[in-house]
């Protein structure tokens, strides 16, 4: 990953890094693997995951074809 300095503007460089690394889920990664995580625990929490993303994309969904 790469962040280019514009200026010595090193403030607005660091704000685009942390942007950059929130987006790619670096931070989430990082707490979730502090402690250990069952297989199990890990197994339900990436299912809750998926369902959540699924429900959101299919609110999305509906609101686009309702707004039209």
């Amino acid at each position: 990953m790469q962040v280019s300095v514009r200026d010595n503007n090193v403030e607005q460089a660091l704000r685009a890094l942390k942007k950059k690394l929130q987006r790619e889920g670096v931070f989430r990664e990082m707490k979730l693997k502090q402690h250990f995580e069952k297989p199990s625990v890990k197994k339900a929490r990436e299912q809750a995951e998926a369902i959540r993303r699924a429900r959101k994309l299919a609110r999305k969904k509906l609101q686009r074809e309702g707004g039209m």
